[in-house]
């Protein structure tokens, strides 16, 4: 996997305060979401090593749906906790939501991807983070590794899922959202199962 480097990001909401929010899908006061921030800054003491490890728990022990074959659709942090169950913008939920839990300023970045030949457009969920002592926001991909995907915590070089192809149609848009884009989580909150979901998410922001 090719390490690309950061791209400038924009911040949406000029006041930082705004991503260390709670909503209805970043809920960080829920018990569930509490607990293991806590287990998780136990292990670790300071806010880069915390941010890596939250990164990392997501990552590797809530599965892809895709990947795994679960139908349910999660959407709130503390729902993709709890079922350890999501799709790239559910887990991207999760992790702002631990980020926050421990006052890291924690944003939503969106991709717009392709299959190999650029049909099926689909739009894929980040998250970004901006850690104490340092004047930008830095995006990570905590959708889960597998055969081709290697994702990474990198502040320095991006090691994203999926770089991004242009010729494809592709692209980065470089908003950091305090909140989830009104049309992905209207499709999350929406959907009966994962297959309805594949139908409802928003193929282009």
């Amino acid at each position: 996997m090719p390490m690309l480097r950061a791209m400038q990001l924009i911040q949406q909401n000029p006041d930082v305060r705004a991503y260390l929010a709670s909503d209805e899908a970043v809920d960080h006061w829920h018990r569930l979401v509490r607990e293991r921030a806590d287990a998780l800054w136990s292990t670790t003491g300071d806010a880069y090593s915390y941010a890596e490890a939250a990164f990392v728990f997501v990552r590797d022990t809530i599965p892809h749906s895709a990947d795994s074959g679960d139908e349910r659709v999660a959407w709130r942090a503390s729902d993709v906790l709890g079922t350890r169950n999501g799709i790239c913008h559910a887990k991207s939920h999760a992790l702002v939501a631990l980020l926050r839990a421990r006052g890291i300023p924690a944003g939503l970045c969106y991709q717009s991807l392709a299959d190999d030949d650029g049909s099926n457009p689909l739009v894929h969920g980040l998250t970004a983070l901006r850690l104490p002592g340092r004047d930008r926001w830095s995006r990570l991909d905590p959708r889960g590794n597998k055969p081709g995907v290697d994702a990474r915590f990198d502040l320095a070089e991006e090691r994203l899922a999926f770089p991004v192809r242009p010729e494809l149609g592709e692209a980065d848009h470089p908003e950091v959202y305090a909140s989830p884009h009104p049309a992905v989580l209207t499709a999350l909150r929406e959907s009966a199962d994962r297959q309805d979901l594949w139908r409802k998410l928003p193929t282009a922001l």
